[in-house]
């Protein structure tokens, strides 16, 4: 099997201080937590940011530091968030893609999130997946939901967006999809040849279907946004020593650990962004 590709959710929307003392909240404190995760193993660092008083926001000037910042320090691929926070605008949810990072997730389609509704509906979607393509920068399809595969497969059918495509399975979040491996196995089978795709367990849910993702040949997300725990009681002491336990499982599974060179070759980003450059 290919290296795995271990993608860092250093931050998120909605976790505190009050209930993980490690959150990264501040730029500098991003960025140094995106590269312990490098020197971890991860070779994407999928990015949040928060203001001055900690709460989710998806300020421009505030992703443009951190990005620059982490591009500073190493050469791992910055990836940012196009979801923000369910009460946010589409306009200031696209905020973050101004500094022009490498990838940018896009969800397609709308889902119940907790207590609240993340929407998706197919004009944002597609008003979304347009600017990705205008600004060169790839998506990684999010998925909440097994519809949202053929979602994406109807924006690839419009043309707005190309092979290869990335995909990530968002599983446990309270409202969307369970947790089970028989959805994990079902959403892998639908996908089209050559894509890839990473799987992101919630809370308990992370190690679990990271460990199974690993074996069926996958990738993996990890880090706070997701999960805070270690163990069951146990807070985690830091996003990278989540990413150095499922690097550490890789490795009992013979899965090597993909360098973010690795990486950028796996999901082809530069073949990617050719083919945009043709569409446009």
């Amino acid at each position: 099997m290919q290296p795995v590709i271990i993608t860092a959710a250093l931050v998120g929307a909605e976790v505190t201080r009050e209930q993980q003392p490690h959150l990264p909240i501040t730029p500098q404190e991003i960025i140094s937590a995106a590269v312990e995760c490098y020197e971890a193993g991860a070779s994407i660092i999928h990015i949040h940011v928060r203001d001055a008083q900690g709460n989710a926001t998806q300020d421009g000037a505030l992703f443009s530091e951190v990005v620059e910042g982490i591009r500073a320090r190493c050469d791992v691929i910055t990836q940012v968030s196009t979801g923000g926070a369910v009460w946010m605008s589409a306009e200031e949810r696209l905020q973050s893609i101004e500094c022009r990072p490498d990838m940018a997730t896009l969800t397609t389609g709308t889902v119940n999130f907790g207590d609240g509704v993340f929407m998706n509906n197919r004009g944002l979607v597609e008003s979304f997946a347009r600017r990705l393509r205008e600004y060169g920068i790839v998506p990684e399809i999010e998925v909440f939901d097994v519809g949202m595969i053929d979602e994406a497969l109807r924006l690839h059918s419009m043309g707005l967006i190309s092979d290869p495509i990335h995909f990530d399975f968002v599983m446990g979040v309270p409202g969307a999809l369970v947790a089970d491996p028989v959805h994990l196995v079902h959403m892998v089978r639908c996908l089209p040849p050559d894509s890839t795709w990473s799987v992101a367990g919630i809370g308990r849910h992370q190690l679990t279907l990271g460990t199974i993702a690993l074996a069926m040949g996958g990738n993996v997300r990890v880090g706070f946004e997701d999960n805070i725990y270690y163990r069951k009681g146990q807070l985690a002491k830091s996003n990278a020593e989540l990413v150095a336990r499922i690097a550490r499982i890789a490795g009992e599974l013979d899965r090597p650990v993909a360098t973010p060179a690795q990486a950028r070759e796996i999901l082809q980003l530069e073949r990617y962004r050719k083919q945009d450059d043709k569409l446009l």
